[in-house]
Parts: C-alpha cells; structure tokens; sequence
C-alpha cells in the first residue's frame, strides 16, 4: 500500500476546504523550525546545571520525568487517538519494579539479622515467629527474590508495563472497543491495581509505599539524586525519547497509526491489522511511563500508591492537552510548564487549595479556545508569519515555454 493511500486514509472524512497547499519552500520552513525547537529543547536541558544548585536540578528532574510522561500521553492519545487515563499505572508499575531492588539494597533491609537483605517493613507486619528469611516471612514475600539484583528491577520496570499493556491492548482492540470505552476500562484497571497494592500490606507496604530506599549505583557509580549526573541522566534519557519518538511517528508505522485514528474502518479495508497497531504503540507508551517511573524513584527517593490515583492520571492528560496532544514536544513542555507553576504556587499557602480548581479551569479553556494547545498555537503563528511572507515576496517567473502556451479553451 502506497504512502498516498495511508495519507487519503488519515485524511477520510474531513471537510473539503478552499485552501492553496503550503509551498515547498514553506514546508521546508516549517519542518527546520521543528527541528530546531527540538535540537533547542534539548539544549537548555542540557546546559541548565552550569545556572543553578543541585537542589534546584533536583527539581528540574522531576519535571523532565513529568515531562517523558507528557510525551508517552501525546504518543497514545494524539498520534493513536487512545485517551488512556490509567497511565499512572503503568507509571506505578515501573517505580515499584526499581523500587524494589533499591529497597532490598537499603542499609535497613541489610540490617535485620538475616544472612540476605530483608524489608523491615515485612518483619513489621510479620506474625510472630515467623522466619526472617525474604522467601518465608509471608506467604508472597518470595516475590522479592529476583529483585536482590538490581538489574532485574530495571528490566522489570519496562517489561511489566509493556506486558500489561500488550494484554490490555490486545483484549480490547481485538474486540474493537474504542472512544470513551477505553478510557473507562483504563481508568478501572489503575483504580483496581491501586486498591491491590494498597491491600497487600505485607508485601508492598501498602499506603506508605516504598521508602528509604539505596542510591542507583550502576559500575560502582552511585546516583545521588542531588548530584548533576543524575539529572544528566534524566535529561538524556528524555531526549533520546523524545527523539526516538518523534521518529517513530515518521516512519511508515506512524504514518498508518494516524490513520488508523482518524479512521480505522477506512484502514482496515486497506488490510491493515489495525489492533496490532493500537497494541504496539499502546505498548511503547506504556514503556516510556514505566521509564519515567524508575526515573522518578530515583530523583524522589520512594514510590507510592498515589503515583496510581485518578487525579494523577488525569493530570497528565491535562499536562498533554495544554502543551498540544498532537506534539510530542509540545505535551512535553505542557507538562514541564504545568508542573513548574504548581511548584510556585504551593510556596504560597492561600494558593495550594485552589491548584486543583485551577487546573480544571485550565483544560477547559484549552479545549474551548486552543483545542490544538501551545503547540497548536505556534503553528498557527509560524503559518500566519509565512503567508505575510509570501504576500510580500514578488511572484516567482514563470518558465519561458510555459509563458509562450496558449490558453486552454473551456470545455
């Protein structure tokens, strides 16, 4: 199937509008302004630690974690037109898995009087006379075996997304459910896992979550989350997928995604496998919230049920919906931008009830008055700069032969 029918599929159904095509010198235009914005981001990320202290870097981490998660939204919900708001889980997913390892590396779990590393927490909840062996405190306790290696919490933080997401996908766009329904089936699914990890006390530590938990240490390196190689670790790994992202959306499989989102019966007709599609970006996207959340446990120090609450995962919708759900740049700055503010704001204390309310109002007056968000916004402007241009630029000379033709007579 040609690149042209891909193209006259993600176009099907919209409106004929009386519009010249952009020309190629405004095209060519548009698509370097792309990349510089890109090549720009990732530059002030990059140079941020030479302006201020490892406290205020230790911040920005936070953001840019924020901000991956921005773009994991943008990737399923503008591009593959998959409105999950149980992103958080996929996220929580990810910070448990690290949390895990760096919880069994923790001075407190080394010293418990056991020959392995054991969590104090469980010999807390233990009955008494239990063992204080990790395999036998609880009857689920040798869960936490594999995770004596700290690789293979940082495997499982993107694998475990990734294999909940491809059931979930599978299960779903198999059956051909789409629009609200997946939302509503998203939001189930985080709700019930945020209920099962808050209820198994024993093993997860249930509200408290996962806390004094052992540095990253990778090649004897230890990743202190004040130190500027630790957020050089966030920056870059944000910028690799934001990068990647970006071009996987270009590719031929992103050409079809965006099809398959403005219309999947069109696409399907073309002989397409349409929930194959769907499942495997709905998996990518899972990855990069799980990546986000082990990044997260690193910068924050614990991991939390409340990284699965609904409120989270709706935020970062709203986060993705300002910055423009259909860029990836810009549902990533949305949430750098958004979070940011929230910062300021809680230092005033007359403020801090009224962030949740303002936040509401925000996405309301983004879908009422800049649907396409900021991203959208500067599209706009860089089209309106170019059409001036354009008016003001003398009309290009028509080739010599071209000029000697006759007038076609009307039919």
């Amino acid at each position: 199937m040609s690149d042209a029918d891909l193209n006259a599929a993600a176009n099907v159904g919209t409106a004929p509008v009386e519009k010249a095509p952009p020309s190629a010198t405004a095209t060519r235009i548009k698509t370097w302004l792309e990349y510089a914005g890109y090549a720009g981001f990732i530059l002030v990320i990059l140079v941020l630690p030479f302006f201020f202290d490892e406290f205020t870097l230790n911040r920005f981490a936070k953001y840019l974690v924020y901000g991956m998660l921005g773009v994991a939204i943008a990737l399923s919900w503008g591009y593959a037109g998959i409105l999950n708001l149980g992103q958080g889980l996929f996220f929580g997913a990810g910070a448990y898995m690290i949390a895990m390892s760096l919880k069994l590396e923790s001075r407190t779990s080394l010293a418990q009087g056991s020959d392995t590393p054991v969590p104090d927490f469980m010999l807390w909840n233990a009955e008494p006379g239990a063992p204080t062996e990790l395999c036998c405190i609880n009857p689920a306790s040798f869960l936490w075996l594999p995770f004596q290696a700290t690789w293979f919490g940082v495997l499982m933080g993107i694998v475990l997304p990734v294999v909940i997401a491809g059931i979930v996908g599978l299960t779903i766009f198999k059956k051909r459910v789409s629009g609200v329904y997946i939302s509503i089936i998203t939001l189930a699914l985080v709700l019930l896992v945020r209920l099962v990890v808050i209820d198994a006390q024993p093993v997860t530590n249930g509200f408290n979550g996962l806390t004094d938990l052992a540095y990253l240490t990778v090649f004897g390196f230890e990743f202190d989350p004040y130190l500027k190689e630790t957020y050089y670790l966030v920056a870059i790994l944000l910028s690799l997928v934001l990068v990647g992202a970006r071009l996987l959306v270009s590719t031929r499989a992103g050409l079809i995604l965006q099809a398959i989102r403005d219309d999947q019966n069109r696409v399907r007709y073309l002989g397409f496998d349409v929930p194959v599609y769907q499942t495997v970006f709905f998996a990518i996207s899972a990855a990069i919230a799980g990546l986000a959340g082990m990044l997260y446990v690193i910068v924050a120090e614990f991991a939390s049920p409340t990284f699965m609450d609904l409120a989270f995962s709706i935020t970062m919708v709203v986060w993705a919906a300002v910055g423009g759900r259909a860029s990836l740049l810009g549902a990533c700055i949305g949430a750098i931008l958004i979070n940011t503010i929230e910062a300021s704001v809680s230092e005033t204390q007359s403020l801090v009830q009224a962030w949740q309310v303002f936040i509401g109002l925000l996405f309301v007056g983004v879908v009422l008055f800049l649907p396409r968000g900021l991203a959208g916004l500067s599209s706009d402007i860089v089209d309106f700069v170019l059409r001036l241009f354009n008016r003001r630029r003398p009309a290009e000379p028509r080739p010599a032969g071209e000029a000697m033709r006759p007038p076609v007579a009307a039919e």
